[in-house]
C-alpha cells in the first residue's frame, strides 16, 4: 500500500507525485497509455529523422511557472530552447507583427503599422513590470490567493487600479483597439487570446491575450530540447529519483471509495491499488465526477452542475517533416518559433463565429510551430519539423467550406480538411506544399484515443471563458482540488487556474491534500494527549482513593 496514488501522468499528475514525495510520502502514479506525460510528449512517427510533437509544443507558462522552479528539473537534465523570434503574424501584403524578447524589438516593429503603437506596447510592458510577478504568484498560487492576492491588488492600485481591472476584462479587440491605431498590437493581443478559447469579442479575452503576449515578450515560448518528451523525462526521471513510481498501460477505472472516503482506486485488469492517504486524479472532471466516483458518492447539486460543463474547442492537428524552411512571403515569420495566420482580427472574429455556430471553419485561423528553428535538434540541418493545429466544433452541422465536411473525421475528411489548412500556409508561404516530405493528422477523435483527458480533442481542460474560472472552475464553489469525496482531490487542467503546461493544478492538489493530513495528525494527536491526561489523571485518582 501506498501513501498516494495519482491518476494519470500528464505534468499536473507528475507534478503533484513529485510534491507529495518531497514530503516523504510513497506516491504510485498510473498511466492508462503506453508511455507517461499525457499531452507532453514526442515522437519520430511522421518521419524517423524528425521528431514531432504529439500535443504541446511551447512553454511560456512553464518558463513563468514558479511551480516547475521550485522542480529545479535542470537536475534532470531538461533544457530549453528560444527560437530567435517569440511569434510572428505575417499578412499576405507582406507586412508582419514580430513579437521578440527585446521589447524595443517588439516596439520598433508594430511602429512600422502606426506611429506610436510601439509607445503602446511600451505601456503595456511597463504594466507588466509593476503587476506580473503578482499576478504569476496569484495565477499559480491555490484559490483563492489570500497572501498572493493581497499583494497584487496592492500593485494594481499602483497601476492604474479600477482603469487597469476594466482593461483586463475587456474583450481583445476592444483592448486592441483602445490600445494601437494599427493592425499589428491588435493582432498580436488577438491570436494570443485565441490560444485558448476566447472569441476577440470574449469578456476577459483582452486580458487572457495580455498575459500571454506579456509571457512570451518576458519568457519567451521555450521548448524543451529534443522534443517536449524531454519534460516528461525529468518529471518522470526525478520522481524515480525519490521513490516514487509510474506505472503505464494501467487505465483506471474506479475511484474506490469507502465510508465517504476514497481508499484506493481499481485498474480495467480488476486490479486493486489501495491508497493509505489520498487518491489525485489528473483526470478532467466530466472523468471523475459520475465515472471514475459513482454517481451515488456525489451530491446530486454537482452532478447537475458536471451536466452544464463546458469543453473548450475542439482541435485539428497536422503534423509534417519539411525537406527545407517553410517559404515565407513575409522573412521576419522564418525566423519565429510560432506563427499565426489570420488575415485581421475580423478573420479571427469570422471562425471564431463560424466554430459557434457549428461550422467548419472555410478559413481556419492556423497556430503553427517552426520547431527545428526552436531547436536546431528536431531535424536535420535545412529542414524544418512542423505543425499547425487550428480549432473546429465539437457537433458540426455544416461545413463552411466546400469539402463537404461533416465532422465524422473518417479518413477522407481528415485528408480534405489536412489539405485546407495546407492551402491556407500555402498562401502566406508559397510553394509550402512542395516542402512536405511526410505528415500526420490528429483528428479530434484521434487526440482522444491518446489522451483521453482532451476530448474531442480540447486541450485546455474545459472554456478559458469568465464563467467557468476562479470559483466557477470546474463547477460553482470554491475554485480548489478538494472534492465531496474525502481524500479525494482533482488534480488537472479542469481545476483552477486551468490550461497549460504550469503544474498549477497538480501542485495545488498535492498541497490540500498534506495540508489534510496534516489537520488530521494534529487532531489525532490532540486526542492522544488528552486521553493521556486522562489516563493520568484516573491513575492518581485511583492511587489517592485507595490511600483514603
Amino acid at each position: 500500500m501506498v501513501d498516494a496514488v495519482v491518476i494519470g501522468s500528464g505534468p499536473n499528475g507528475l507534478v503533484a507525485a513529485n510534491l507529495l514525495a518531497d514530503a516523504g510520502w510513497s506516491v504510485e502514479v498510473l498511466e492508462a497509455q503506453d508511455e507517461p506525460g499525457g499531452a507532453v510528449r514526442s515522437d519520430r512517427g511522421v518521419h524517423p529523422e524528425y521528431v514531432n510533437d504529439l500535443f504541446s509544443s511551447f512553454y511560456p507558462l512553464a518558463a513563468a511557472s514558479p511551480v516547475l522552479a521550485r522542480l529545479e528539473l535542470h537536475r534532470q537534465g531538461l533544457r530549453w530552447s528560444h527560437a530567435p523570434r517569440v511569434l510572428a503574424h505575417p499578412l499576405l501584403d507582406g507586412r508582419c507583427a514580430v513579437l521578440d524578447r527585446d521589447r524595443s524589438a517588439t516596439a520598433a516593429g508594430l511602429d512600422r503599422f502606426a506611429p506610436g503603437d510601439g509607445d503602446g506596447w511600451l505601456g503595456l510592458c511597463d504594466i507588466w513590470d509593476r503587476v506580473g510577478d503578482g499576478i504569476v504568484s496569484a495565477l499559480f498560487s491555490p484559490f483563492p490567493p489570500v497572501r498572493a492576492g493581497t499583494v497584487l491588488a496592492a500593485r494594481l492600485r499602483a497601476a492604474g487600479g479600477l482603469r487597469l481591472a476594466r482593461s483586463l476584462v475587456l474583450p481583445v479587440r476592444r483592448l486592441g483597439e483602445e490600445e494601437f491605431a494599427g493592425e499589428g498590437g491588435r493582432l498580436l493581443l488577438a491570436g494570443n487570446a485565441l490560444h485558448a478559447d476566447l472569441a476577440p469579442e470574449a469578456a476577459g479575452s483582452g486580458g487572457f491575450g495580455w498575459l500571454m503576449s506579456m509571457l512570451g515578450q518576458f519568457h519567451g515560448f521555450p521548448v524543451p530540447v529534443g522534443g517536449a518528451g524531454a519534460l516528461t523525462a525529468a518529471l518522470v526521471g526525478r520522481l524515480r529519483s525519490l521513490g516514487g513510481s509510474v506505472r503505464c498501460g494501467q487505465r483506471v477505472t474506479e475511484v474506490v471509495v469507502r465510508g465517504g472516503r476514497a481508499v484506493g482506486v481499481r485498474t480495467e485488469s480488476g486490479e486493486a491499488v489501495p491508497a493509505r492517504r489520498a487518491v489525485l486524479a489528473d483526470v478532467s472532471a466530466p472523468s471523475l465526477y459520475g465515472s471514475l466516483v459513482a454517481a451515488e458518492h456525489l451530491p446530486g447539486r454537482l452532478l447537475d452542475d458536471m451536466r452544464r460543463f463546458q469543453w473548450d474547442f475542439a482541435t485539428f492537428k497536422v503534423d509534417w517533416a519539411l525537406n527545407g524552411p517553410v517559404p515565407w512571403s513575409s522573412a521576419p515569420a522564418a525566423r519565429a518559433g510560432t506563427v499565426h495566420l489570420a488575415e485581421g482580427v475580423d478573420e479571427l472574429t469570422r471562425c471564431a463565429s463560424q466554430i459557434a455556430r457549428g461550422l467548419v471553419p472555410d478559413r481556419p485561423f492556423l497556430l503553427m510551430g517552426q520547431m527545428t528553428t526552436a531547436d536546431p535538434t528536431r531535424s536535420p540541418p535545412d529542414t524544418q519539423s512542423a505543425w499547425a493545429y487550428t480549432h473546429v466544433p465539437h457537433t458540426v452541422k455544416a461545413d463552411a467550406g466546400p469539402d463537404g465536411l461533416t465532422g465524422r473525421w473518417g479518413a477522407g475528411e481528415q485528408q480534405r480538411m489536412a489539405d485546407r489548412m495546407e492551402a491556407r500556409v500555402e498562401r502566406y508561404a508559397p510553394g509550402f506544399r512542395s516542402r512536405i516530405r511526410a505528415r500526420r493528422i490528429l483528428a479530434p477523435a484521434t487526440l482522444e484515443a491518446a489522451d483521453a483527458n482532451l476530448h474531442n480533442g480540447a486541450i485546455n481542460g474545459g472554456t478559458a471563458s469568465l464563467h467557468q474560472q476562479l470559483v466557477f472552475r470546474p463547477v460553482p464553489g470554491t475554485g480548489r482540488p478538494e472534492t465531496p469525496v474525502k481524500g479525494l482531490y482533482l488534480a488537472s487542467a479542469s481545476a483552477h487556474p486551468g490550461g497549460g503546461v504550469h503544474g498549477a493544478p497538480g501542485a495545488n492538489a498535492a498541497r490540500a491534500a498534506l495540508r489534510s493530513t496534516r489537520a488530521t495528525m494534529g487532531v489525532l494527536s490532540a486526542v492522544q494527549r488528552l486521553l493521556a491526561h486522562r489516563g493520568r489523571t484516573g491513575e492518581i485518582t485511583r492511587v489517592r482513593g485507595e490511600g483514603g
